[in-house]
């Protein structure tokens, strides 16, 4: 726990709300003349008991609640990075989830020049695999350039994406369908992944596959077998990123190798030099 930074983020954003907006009349006269909402309404307005915000705001209150947490996230208005801060302030490390559930469902439009820069295939999802940008390269995979508008939904459901995703039903299906457990792990009120779910469910290809769990939630350093529209089967090493101010939209950035047989074992993962002088 930080308790300096977490007692700094509070207060200050604390201090930024006006009491009137929720019912409130401002101090007049003496006495306190403090800005904004005082910890005594913030209690209130959280159905606490008393002192129990002044506990978290002080760092006296060890491993506080996600639920309290994002009710005063909320209450204050902070925004998805300021949720990251403030449990980790708390001592709770990351969130477990996104602060709102509209979170996660755009990115800056500058996402979409940068995807354009990239010479290898990429695009850019939002938290429930809807496309929001992508380049040529990447269209080029589809035949007939038929773009999906959910990435999802086109791995898992799409005829074309089973003859696209070479070994579709032991390879891929396996591997893509942990990812759409998880995400509704985290998005439990995501309309869309729960539709994709149904239509998962109802398939009598992936409805066994779908029982039978899995563990594997994110694509980046996979290789998987493909057929390229253009130039024809290969293999596609995976790239996976998140734009952090979206928790749960990706990019992936396609990196084709033509042939049938993998490109390369494994690569050794990156690690900075040991700078350390004895």
């Amino acid at each position: 726990m930080n308790k300096r930074a977490l007692r700094a983020l509070l207060r200050e954003r604390r201090e930024l709300i006006d009491p009137e907006a929720h019912g409130y009349d401002r101090p007049q006269g003496r006495g306190r003349r403090a800005r904004g909402l005082s910890q005594q309404q913030v209690d209130e307005l959280t159905s606490r008991a008393q002192h129990t915000y002044n506990r978290l705001e002080t760092g006296s209150m060890t491993s506080p609640a996600v639920d309290y947490l994002r009710q005063v996230a909320r209450l204050f208005g902070l925004n998805e990075q300021e949720w990251v801060s403030l449990c980790r302030y708390a001592g709770i490390g990351d969130p477990p989830g996104p602060l709102n559930q509209s979170s996660g469902l755009e990115v800056p439009g500058v996402w979409q020049e940068a995807v354009d820069g990239i010479s290898h295939m990429a695009y850019v999802t939002d938290a429930s695999w809807n496309l929001l940008a992508h380049n040529e390269p990447w269209a080029e995979l589809f035949p007939g350039g038929r773009i999906p508008d959910n990435t999802m939904r086109w791995m898992l459901l799409d005829a074309e994406a089973r003859d696209v995703l070479l070994e579709w039903k032991t390879v891929w299906a396996p591997l893509v369908l942990p990812q759409l457990r998880a995400a509704l792990a985290v998005r439990p009120d995501d309309e869309t992944l729960h539709q994709i779910e149904k239509e998962v469910v109802a398939d009598p290809d992936l409805a066994p596959i779908w029982g039978a769990g899995g563990a594997h939630i994110h694509p980046d350093g996979d290789e998987r077998p493909i057929l390229h529209a253009t130039h024809g089967p290969g293999h596609v090493t995976m790239c996976a990123a998140q734009p952090l101010t979206a928790p749960g939209a990706r990019l992936i950035i396609l990196l084709y190798h033509p042939g049938k047989k993998k490109a390369h074992a494994r690569v050794p993962m990156l690690r900075a030099p040991d700078i350390r002088r004895p």
